[in-house]
């Protein structure tokens, strides 16, 4: 079976042969993410540290990806003087053919990634305290802001069906919506405001024949169900601890894929291969079954998160390897970077 297809099988909860995994510092990933750019490589920001948008981004001595520290949009009655990004240029594409070609000559499930959909590009663009006052003072004023960046990432989605049909098999995004307590506001808002949005964009791309990938860090329980009703495909979360792991499978298994690891804030950092096993176990307990639900995925930044130990990732493959050999009968591919010294392969 071919990779695309152990993905698909997963998210659509249709009996996947293994685990599905996004693991490249390991050498093993089952997808591909595509970025519509020019030059073809992602870049946060350009060298003067604005991105796409006029945003500008700032880093501190921390291991990070920086944050915004420049927001061009100072009234929402300046709407029509944002910079935004040209999705009809045709050079954001010219490296897709090449790439797409070799994808399918690996067998792999492809994804275009769409870096910060919408309440992140929001508060980009405005200023985080100001988005936040901005839904309560100034809703028609957000609205139109929101519509626009959904206008524009809705061209993206054109482009893509036009130019590489059904080459492409889903659009991968971020939005963080949490602190590790809460969703930054109330569900009754978010349903209110954001729901129809997101439904607009996934719909969208669901037409296309596109499955819908969407990140979201911190505690959001209740924002889960949002992204269903919108469309969601599958669920990227982070820090399973924090959200509670039996709680979500309990709401959402069989409803949306997840694709998780170990908790990168509680468990990661401490290095723990007890710790790691009983996240591992009890993620596939909860929100796997038989018929699939999990993509296992890893996070890319060791050093952000406090991952010193390599030994750590392999810790985590393994448990993961051995769940799914035990839940679907294969084990998942070998990693093609070795083990670092003192790892200890269980058996």
């Amino acid at each position: 079976m071919e990779r695309w297809e152990i993905v698909r099988r997963a998210i659509y909860y249709e009996g996947p042969p293994r685990l599905p995994v996004r693991f490249a510092s390991l050498g093993q990933d089952d997808t591909a993410l595509l970025w519509p750019v020019v030059g073809g490589e992602f870049r946060l920001c350009d060298e003067r540290g604005f991105d796409e948008w006029g945003c500008r981004w700032e880093k501190t001595h921390l291991a990070n990806m920086g944050q915004v520290k420049g927001h061009p949009l100072k009234d929402l009655a300046d709407l029509d003087q944002i910079q935004r990004p040209d999705y009809d240029d045709d050079r954001r594409y010219e490296h897709f053919p090449r790439l797409l070609d070799q994808y399918k000559a690996e067998g792999r499930y492809v994804l275009v990634g769409i870096f910060m959909v919408l309440f992140e590009r929001m508060h980009s663009l405005y200023g985080f305290k100001e988005t936040l006052l901005g839904l309560v003072a100034e809703p028609e004023g957000m609205a139109k802001l929101a519509d626009l960046i959904v206008d524009v990432h809705l061209k993206l989605v054109r482009n893509i069906k036009e130019r590489f049909g059904s080459r492409v098999h889903g659009f991968h995004m971020s939005d963080d919506w949490g602190t590790q307590k809460s969703a930054f506001i109330s569900f009754e808002l978010w349903e209110e405001f954001f729901l129809p949005r997101y439904r607009r964009l996934f719909q969208a791309m669901r037409a296309g024949g596109y499955d819908v990938w969407v990140h979201s860090c911190g505690k959001i329980n209740e924002i889960i169900e949002g992204y269903i009703r919108a469309g969601a495909n599958v669920v990227n979360l982070q820090q399973p601890r924090a959200l509670g792991i039996p709680e979500i499978g309990r709401r959402y298994r069989g409803r949306i894929a997840f694709e998780t690891l170990a908790d990168i804030q509680q468990t990661l950092p401490k290095g723990d291969p007890v710790q790691i096993r009983r996240d591992a176990e009890e993620i596939m307990a909860h929100w796997a079954d038989r018929r699939g639900g999990v993509v296992f995925s890893d996070y890319g930044d060791d050093e952000a998160i406090g991952v010193k130990d390599p030994r750590v990732k392999f810790e985590m493959y393994q448990a993961f390897s051995e769940l799914s050999e035990k839940l679907y009968g294969e084990p998942l591919p070998e990693p093609t970077r070795a083990p670092p010294a003192g790892f200890i392969q269980r058996l």
